[in-house]
């Protein structure tokens, strides 16, 4: 079903809402993209919100207009709390319903008395302030970047970047949950255990090496019965959407802590999530065929199938910008450091969501993957500091004179992500923006 195209993918669709029609805009009707907000200081319960251009259609209110009906309506309702959580366990039936039935009251054709109801339920986005859409139980962070991987391996094994698992399991590891934010929150650098290589002992230090990790977060709806694996035709049902991720990164800590198994205090400081989760029904235009590369082992019968050789890939296209303080000072807009595509993802969506089941562990609705970094096939694409730079040996020059290895305190980065291809509506993914603070005495 998350595949296919139906009336709300309509390139000439058009909004009553002016601002949806802009070409170059985020969220035109033929995206609705879900948050959790609030009217900004109010004080007011959070509860879900729609994209439609620059407002957002407040669903507890539009619950309470009762224009919507039937499982649309249902949807709503669910939609209207204070996280996303009931909304995603009600499946894609629902999801689905409660997007078309938003089309209907938001298109241009809707009568003039709709129009008036509908309009008083929009909140301008630029009045609200956002929360974590969901109650995130348990986030895993994958590492789905074929070449972020051996961008990373070249560094530490130069003749055998690529250790012998990789291009048969998606490798993942189980992050910490509680410290997910949303956009728009700064956070102090981390401190951890520090051990130069011509150092006898460790020591307790603030990061002297924090890095970014482009990536996009993937959003479990309904979940499994323990014991109960996802089959790959049924995962995207399992699926509610894809939002912006930055898995901040203390690359210091991380070398001398991950052996013998992973990462640990150099990750579980903050990640940084976009209010914004994109349907996958929305991205439906937007779907590239799976393609291994000639030589690469095919993925094992479990992770196979017609539907996701055909079209498991989203071209997404991603992009990173950094700030520092110089240039928030002089006036200055963020610059792009990195510039590439999800469609390069070595594995799948459904993959990841059926090689994490596979083992009888059950998902449960509002559960978050990390795509993990989400590195091009050229140094340019590269998403993290560690391969632009290449360890910190080739700094990134700045439109402004100024140079990064790593992340100063001061530092914005900013994670953007859109799809536009001739024939198709752009849809967007909002912003996901950090601060780096120093670290606290």
């Amino acid at each position: 079903m998350n595949a296919m195209l139906n009336h709300t993918h309509d390139a000439a669709a058009r909004s009553w809402v002016a601002s949806a029609n802009q070409s170059a805009g985020d969220f035109p009707i033929q995206n609705l993209p879900f948050c959790v907000f609030r009217v900004r200081g109010s004080g007011q319960p959070f509860r879900g919100g729609v994209a439609i251009g620059d407002q957002i259609v407040d669903l507890a209110l539009l619950s309470q207009a009762a224009c919507l009906q039937g499982p649309a309506a249902q949807a709503a309702q669910a939609g209207a709390q204070p996280s996303l959580n009931a909304l995603m366990a009600m499946g894609p039936a629902a999801w689905s319903a409660l997007r078309h039935g938003l089309f209907a009251l938001l298109n241009a054709d809707a009568s003039a008395s709709l129009q008036t109801t509908v309009q008083a339920c929009l909140v301008p986005q630029s009045s609200v302030e956002y929360t974590v859409p969901a109650q995130i139980g348990d986030y895993t962070d994958f590492y789905t970047s074929v070449h972020h991987a051996t961008n990373i391996g070249k560094q530490f094994r130069p003749d055998n970047p690529l250790l012998p698992n990789y291009k048969w399991v998606p490798i993942g590891y189980h992050g910490r949950a509680s410290s997910i934010v949303v956009s728009g929150h700064a956070f102090a650098r981390p401190k951890g255990q520090l051990k130069a290589p011509d150092a006898e002992v460790p020591v307790l230090a603030p990061s002297k090496r924090l890095d970014i990790e482009l990536e996009l977060g993937i959003f479990i709806g309904q979940g499994n019965a323990q014991g109960e694996p996802i089959d790959i035709g049924d995962a995207e049902n399992h699926v509610f959407g894809i939002c912006l991720l930055n898995d901040w990164s203390a690359r210091d800590i991380q070398a001398w802590e991950y052996q013998p198994l992973g990462p640990f205090l150099s990750k579980s400081f903050a990640s940084t999530i976009s209010p914004w989760i994109v349907t996958l029904e929305a991205l439906a235009p937007y779907r590239v065929p799976f393609n291994r590369p000639q030589g690469d082992p095919q993925p094992l019968p479990y992770l196979d199938s017609e539907l996701n050789r055909s079209g498991g890939s989203l071209d997404i296209q991603l992009q990173v910008g950094l700030l520092t303080d110089k240039m928030r000072v002089a006036g200055q807009a963020d610059a792009q450091i990195c510039r590439t595509s999800y469609r390069h993802a070595y594995w799948t969506v459904a993959q990841m969501v059926t090689h994490h089941t596979i083992n009888g562990c059950n998902l449960q609705a509002g559960d978050l993957f990390g795509s993990g970094t989400l590195s091009g096939p050229t140094l340019d694409q590269a998403g993290a500091l560690i391969e632009l730079t290449q360890g910190g040996r080739q700094p990134v020059a700045l439109p402004n004179g100024e140079q990064r290895t790593y992340l100063e305190d001061g530092d914005s980065v900013v994670i953007r992500g859109w799809c536009e291809k001739p024939g198709a509506v752009r849809i967007g993914f909002g912003e996901c923006w950090g601060t780096v603070l120093p670290a606290r005495a």
